[in-house]
C-alpha cells in the first residue's frame, strides 16, 4: 500500500480556451482515482481549476488578470469545481471531501496538526478522496506564482506521501532536443533544461514545478511529473513504470503515521 499524492493543474482541468472545466477529463481522472484506491492505495487530491470554473459561471469571456477578478471566480467556482468531482467520483462509490488550505496553515503548527488529523480520519472511510485546493478567496501565492505546485509538495510532506505524481501538459522534464528525460538525479541540470514558455491555462510553469519537486524529494517523497492528458498515466506512475520523468530520493524516511 502507498499514500500517493496526484497534483492536477488548471491546464489539465480545463477546455481549449480556459473558460471552463473539461468534464470528460473529470471522468477519465476519477477511473485512475478509482483504480489506485481498488488496488489499496490511499489516495489525496491536490486540485486547481476553482478559477477556470468561475470564469464560465460569472458569463466571462477571458480569465481575470486582476488579482480581485481572479479571487472572485476562485470563490464562485470552487463550488462548482468540487461538484464535478463529486459527480464523476459518485459513479465509482467515492465521494470527494473538501479541504481548503493556505500557506500560513501548513506553516502553523496547530493548524498542520489539525489538519492532518482530519485527513487521517478521512482516510480511513476508504471512500473518501480528500481534495486539497489553495484557499484562494483570502489567500493569493498559488494564484499569483505557483498554480499549486508547490502546496501539493506541501501536502505530500504533510501527509507523509510515498508518491507524488505532479501533472502537467508536458511529457515530463524535456532534453535539449525535446525528449522526454526519463530518470532526474541532478536539479540543477534539469532546471538548466527548463524554458520559460508555459501552457496557455498554466499559472507555474516547468519551473515551479521543479522548485515543488525538490522539496518533495528532499522531505524523501518520490515525485514524477507527467502528461495529465495521457490515458493510464497514474496507475502506471503508481506501479512504478517508465512514465514521464521520475525523481527517485535516495532515502525513505522512517514513516510514523497511523494506518488508513
Amino acid at each position: 500500500m502507498k499514500r500517493i499524492v496526484v497534483k492536477l493543474g488548471t491546464g489539465i482541468l480545463a477546455k481549449p480556451g480556459g473558460r471552463s472545466l473539461d468534464s470528460g477529463q473529470f471522468r477519465r481522472l476519477a477511473s485512475e482515482f478509482a483504480e489506485i484506491v481498488a488496488a489499496g492505495h490511499s489516495l489525496v487530491v491536490v486540485s486547481s481549476g476553482a478559477v477556470t470554473a468561475g470564469v464560465g459561471a460569472l458569463g466571462l469571456t477571458e480569465r481575470p488578470t486582476d488579482l480581485p477578478g481572479k479571487q472572485a471566480c476562485a470563490s464562485v467556482g470552487q463550488p462548482l469545481l468540487i461538484r464535478e468531482f463529486a459527480r464523476h467520483l459518485g459513479r465509482h462509490d467515492l465521494q470527494p471531501a473538501q479541504l481548503l488550505l493556505t500557506h500560513d496553515d501548513i506553516d502553523s503548527r496547530k493548524r498542520r496538526v489539525n489538519a492532518r488529523t482530519t485527513l487521517e480520519r478521512l482516510l480511513a472511510a476508504k471512500t473518501i478522496v480528500p481534495i486539497f485546493n489553495e484557499n484562494d478567496s483570502v489567500a493569493v501565492e498559488e494564484l499569483n506564482f505557483g498554480d499549486n505546485d508547490r502546496l501539493s509538495a506541501e501536502v505530500a510532506l504533510l501527509v507523509e506521501a510515498d508518491l507524488l505524481l505532479i501533472l502537467t501538459s508536458a511529457d515530463g522534464v524535456l532534453d535539449a532536443d525535446r525528449r522526454r528525460v526519463p530518470v532526474v538525479h541532478d536539479f540543477d541540470a534539469a532546471f538548466a533544461l527548463v524554458l520559460p514558455e508555459k501552457g496557455a491555462n498554466s499559472v507555474g510553469g516547468m519551473a515551479a514545478k521543479l522548485t515543488a519537486v525538490k522539496i518533495a524529494v528532499t522531505g524523501g517523497v518520490e515525485t514524477f511529473i507527467l502528461d495529465g492528458r495521457r490515458p493510464g498515466g497514474i496507475p502506471a506512475a503508481a506501479r512504478g513504470e517508465d512514465v514521464g520523468t521520475r525523481f527517485p530520493v535516495s532515502t525513505k524516511r522512517p514513516r510514523k503515521r497511523s494506518a488508513a
